[in-house]
C-alpha cells in the first residue's frame, strides 16, 4: 500500500522524511505550513506521494490525521546521568525518598490549616509551610551527605560548589495550588551528577479537602521510574488527536507566555484537550504515569525539572527543549512525552521557540551554580 504525505501551506522539513537526517528543526520552504495553520495565505492542502507510484492516494484525510502522519520520530538525548559515581543509586533513593516524604509530612500536616502567605511578586507567593518543607528536607540531605551542593527554591545555593552532586529541592511545588488548598501541588527533589539527573522523588498530593492523600515517584538512572513502588511506563498514544497534553505558565505576561498560549489554543483545537494543572513536577509524573501524553513549558527553574526529566525517561518517555535540541536542568525550555509524539509536536512547537529565539528572547542555560562542574 502506498503511504501519503500531506503538507499544507509554509514550513515543512523534508529533510526530516529521510531517516539520513539529523536535523530536528524545520527548514522553511516556501509554499508550506503546519497542518493545523490558519494563515489567509494557506495554500490548498497537497498530496505528496512517498513510495510506489502504482497507486493513487486520493483520499481527503482531515487536519487531525495530518498532525499524525507527518514526521517520523528521531533519537533524542538521553537527560539521565551516565552513572552515579561513587554512590551508588540505592543509597540516592534511600536518601531523596526520605528527604522527600519528610519534606511531605510537613505539607501534610498543614494542608488543612490556616495559611501565611508572602509574595516573590505580583502573582507568585510563598506560604510558611515552602519554608518548613525545606529546612526538614536540608536536614536529611545534610546529615547524609554534608559535602554536596543543594539548590532550594527558598534557600538558594547551600555548601560546596566542587561536589560532583548538586540536590534541586522544590520544597512544595504548586504553591498557589496548596493555599487554595486544590490539587495538584507535591514535593519535588532530583539530584544531578556532574549536571546530570541520577536520582529523583516526587510526593504529589492527591485528593481533596478533607481527603487528602499522596503517591510517590521515584527514579534512578537506568533503573526504571516507580509510582509507590511499582513500575510505571509511559502511554503508547501515537496520534495527537487522542492525545491529552498539558502545559503550563510563568508569572511574566511577555513573549513566551503569549507565545504558549497560542501553543495552548492551536494544541486544543487538534487533541483531545489541554490542562494546565500548576504544578511542572506532577505534569510530568503524569506523563510518566501515561495518564497525559506530553507536557511543556518555558522557563522552568531547576528545582522544577530535575526530578520530573528523569522519571519521564525511566519510564520510557522522551526529554528535549522545546525547539527539539538537548536538554539540561538548567535550560529554560522542556518539553517531554511518551516519545511516540514527540515529533510530531515539535512540528508546532519548535518554530514557535526558534521564532522567539530570533526575537532575542534570552534560552541560554541560568541558575547553574557558579564553579559546578558538569559535563553537559
Amino acid at each position: 500500500m502506498e503511504r501519503c504525505i500531506i503538507a499544507s501551506s509554509s514550513t515543512l522539513n523534508l529533510t526530516r522524511l529521510s531517516r539520513k537526517s539529523n536535523s530536528i528543526l524545520p527548514a522553511k520552504l516556501p509554499g508550506f505550513s503546519f497542518p493545523w495553520s490558519s494563515s489567509a495565505n494557506s495554500r490548498p492542502l497537497k498530496h505528496i506521494r512517498t513510495l510506489s507510484p502504482a497507486f493513487s492516494c486520493r483520499r481527503r484525510l482531515s487536519t487531525r490525521a495530518v498532525v499524525s502522519d507527518v514526521y517520523e520520530e528521531k533519537q533524542y538525548f538521553k537527560v539521565a546521568a551516565e552513572s552515579t559515581g561513587p554512590i551508588s543509586s540505592d543509597r540516592l533513593l534511600e536518601v531523596i525518598e526520605i528527604a522527600a516524604k519528610t519534606g511531605a509530612q510537613v505539607i501534610m500536616d498543614a494542608v488543612n490549616k490556616p495559611r501565611n502567605i508572602t509574595y516573590k511578586g505580583l502573582t507568585d507567593l510563598v506560604t510558611d509551610t515552602d519554608k518548613m518543607s525545606e529546612a526538614v528536607i536540608l536536614n536529611v540531605v545534610k546529615k547524609n551527605f554534608e559535602d554536596h551542593l543543594i539548590l532550594g527554591e527558598e534557600g538558594g545555593i547551600i555548601g560546596d560548589s566542587s561536589s560532583d552532586y548538586l540536590w534541586c529541592i522544590d520544597p512544595l511545588d504548586g504553591t498557589t495550588n496548596f493555599a487554595h488548598c486544590y490539587p495538584s501541588f507535591a514535593v519535588s527533589i532530583g539530584v544531578l551528577y556532574k549536571g546530570k539527573p541520577a536520582a529523583a522523588s516526587v510526593v504529589e498530593f492527591v485528593g481533596g479537602p478533607k481527603c487528602w492523600n499522596t503517591r510517590t515517584f521515584t527514579a534512578a538512572a537506568g533503573k526504571g521510574a516507580f509510582c509507590n513502588g511499582e513500575k510505571i511506563h509511559v502511554s503508547q498514544t501515537d496520534t495527537v488527536e487522542r492525545s491529552l497534553l498539558v502545559t503550563g505558565f510563568g508569572y511574566e505576561h511577555d513573549d513566551p507566555w503569549a507565545t504558549n498560549m497560542e501553543l495552548f489554543k492551536e494544541f486544543t483545537d487538534v487533541s483531545r484537550g489541554v490542562r494546565r494543572l500548576g504544578a511542572a513536577a506532577v505534569d510530568m509524573s503524569h506523563v510518566a504515569l501515561g495518564i497525559v501524553e506530553a507536557y511543556w513549558e518555558y522557563r522552568l527553574k531547576p528545582w522544577d525539572m530535575a526530578a520530573g526529566v528523569l522519571i519521564v525517561e525511566e519510564a520510557g518517555g522522551t526529554v528535549s527543549c522545546m525547539n527539539g535540541e538537548k536538554f539540561s536542568v538548567f535550560d529554560r525550555s522542556v518539553l517531554v512525552s511518551n516519545g511516540v509524539l514527540h515529533s510530531k509536536l515539535l512540528e508546532r512547537i519548535g518554530p514557535a521557540t526558534q521564532k522567539l529565539k530570533g526575537k532575542g528572547i534570552d534560552f541560554s542555560l541560568w541558575y547553574k551554580p557558579d564553579n559546578y562542574h558538569t559535563e553537559l
